[in-house]
């Protein structure tokens, strides 16, 4: 017995490195999404905008030139967390319930988050900022895997307490490890979501654990507010308008090589004005709304260099993985009938009592040279810049194609992980991942992902897919396809429907057959009456955006 018990021991000791030696080669992972940041935002992306941190990451890393997220806010999240569709994972729409499984607002139980799937393979796990995706206390991110949460449930938030001002709001109330409080009084949003996270990084050290950290900033998504002194650094530099800036943006973007040689640029958007026509004092209004936007992408750059600087003192930056996207093209907003309806305002444009929006000349310039915006299945609406940077196993300076997805983003974590996708959890059976692991591209394998079937997007009536180098999109409440060649088009300036009906059908097929399988309905039946509210938006919301 006592030879038997000797010889336990030594085999527990052999284990015990080895288990060890298996976690401090498993990667650390950092996922970090912006919010309605256009695809051409950022430096790396040919932005004017000053982005020293995310540029570094680019030049060290790699970036993709079509990586494509779900247009919009809740939608998007359902699907970076669990590797699902929106509407599988259970939020077709937005975090509000429409009555139907796929449309429930909150994530279901048989769609893991990536939290729970890397808790359960020994990662700590951690999260810092915007949820949006369960505002009930049941579905917050605690119960959802994660370790350690600091944020705001809802999907908008104010940067600022602004208590303090003439029209009285409500205070910012945000959420620590299941537990509310309230902003701080001068505190920046932005900024309180990086310290978090940070510290989150601090008492993780402690562990012998790798971590997945989920870095969500609810910038530069309105209300536009900055601080003084971030936005003076963008004073003058939008005196020239957006149009000249599209043409600035473009041409950095082809001598980056992140726009292809005799690649569409998108028409001119119709409804944007003209810069040359506005009046001195409206030149003086619109500039100030890009000044604060820059700051807000400024001062959100800023936060991912303290986070990287952090991983530095910890010895941790060889053995991470970061992952930078947004969650959708820049917001629009214009119709054949105007511009949005403004909404409070409590101070000048960019303090903590305004409540500016970017508004659609300016998205115009952020989406260059993609068409249309937030919420629509167009190029502009559905792609995000993507930079990953893993200094142990990524080569510097590469741009691939990719054709990537938010789905595709659990699967490449479990690989890279080494975690495996549980059969049953919690007496459930879990759907199936429905995206690739993006391993063999982050690892200069291949140049796009060998998908082998379509990808597929619906969001309130809009519609699209994507096979090979065909994408048929319709806008609602229209239901007519139009077909575009994005290999030679991605300006989607020349629809083949016409001359290509067969490609059309095929690609139609494809939509219904996904359709009926992931639970999507046709809109009309059960679209919001009267449109729905925005927790912490002060505002309602058309049942179409």
């Amino acid at each position: 017995m006592k030879r038997i018990l000797a010889i336990a021991s030594l085999l527990v000791a052999a284990w015990q490195p080895a288990v060890a030696q298996k976690a401090a080669t498993r990667p650390n992972i950092i996922l970090i999404m912006a919010d309605d940041l256009g695809y051409s935002d950022i430096g790396a992306y040919g932005s004017e905008i000053e982005t020293p941190n995310l540029d570094r990451l680019a030049k060290e890393g790699l970036r993709l030139r079509e990586f494509y997220n779900n247009s919009i806010c809740a939608p998007t999240r359902a699907s970076l967390l669990t590797g699902q569709y929106q509407h599988k994972a259970g939020v077709g729409f937005f975090n509000v319930n429409l009555g139907l499984p796929a449309y429930q607002g909150y994530l279901n139980n048989q769609s893991l988050t990536v939290a729970e799937v890397l808790k359960g393979a020994g990662y700590s796990t951690l999260m810092s900022g915007k949820w949006h995706v369960g505002d009930d206390s049941l579905y917050w991110p605690n119960q959802r895997g994660f370790d350690r949460f600091y944020g705001f449930i809802g999907g908008a938030s104010n940067y600022y307490d602004i208590g303090k001002y003439p029209e009285k709001a409500a205070p910012v109330v945000l959420v620590k490890d299941n537990k509310k409080l309230n902003l701080e009084a001068g505190k920046y949003l932005t900024d309180e979501i990086t310290s978090n996270a940070i510290g989150f990084l601090d008492d993780q050290a402690k562990t012998n654990k790798p971590f997945f950290l989920y870095l969500a900033y609810n910038a530069p998504h309105w209300p536009l507010q900055a601080p003084e002194e971030t936005i003076k650094k963008y004073e003058g530099r939008y005196d020239i308008g957006w149009d000249s800036l599209r043409a600035r943006r473009y041409a950095r973007q082809q001598a980056l090589g992140l726009i292809p040689a005799g690649q569409t640029i998108s028409p001119r958007d119709s409804l944007v004005p003209e810069w040359d026509n506005l009046s001195y004092e409206d030149k003086q209004v619109w500039k100030r709304k890009m000044e604060v936007y820059a700051a807000m992408v400024d001062q959100m750059d800023q936060g991912i260099g303290k986070v990287l600087e952090k991983l530095k003192a910890l010895k941790k930056d060889e053995n991470t993985l970061v992952l930078f996207i947004s969650d959708n093209g820049a917001q629009g907003g214009y119709t054949a009938s105007g511009r949005r309806k403004p909404q409070r305002n409590s101070g000048p444009l960019g303090t903590a009592g305004s409540y500016g929006y970017q508004e659609q000349s300016w998205a115009y310039l952020s989406n260059t040279p993609l068409n249309n915006y937030k919420n629509n299945m167009h190029e502009g609406g559905i792609s995000a810049p993507f930079i990953a940077w893993y200094p142990k196993a990524i080569q510097g300076g590469g741009i691939a194609k990719g054709t990537a997805h938010l789905i595709d983003l659990a699967p490449t974590f479990y690989e890279l992980a080494g975690a495996t996708y549980p059969k049953q959890y919690n007496g459930v059976t879990p759907h199936t991942l429905a995206g690739k692991s993006l391993v063999p591209v982050l690892l200069g394998k291949e140049p796009e992902v060998a998908r082998g079937e379509p990808l597929f997007w619906e969001r309130a009536g809009n519609r699209a897919v994507r096979k090979g180098k065909w994408k048929i999109v319709s806008t609602y409440p229209a239901y007519k396809w139009e077909l575009y060649d994005l290999d030679t088009d991605r300006g989607e300036t020349r629809d083949l429907a016409a001359r290509y009906p067969d490609v059309v059908n095929e690609l139609s097929a494809d939509y219904f057959r996904w359709a009926e399988k992931t639970g999507v309905v046709d809109y009309e039946k059960i679209k919001p009456k009267g449109g729905f509210a925005i927790p912490g938006a002060d505002r309602v919301v058309a049942a179409n955006q």
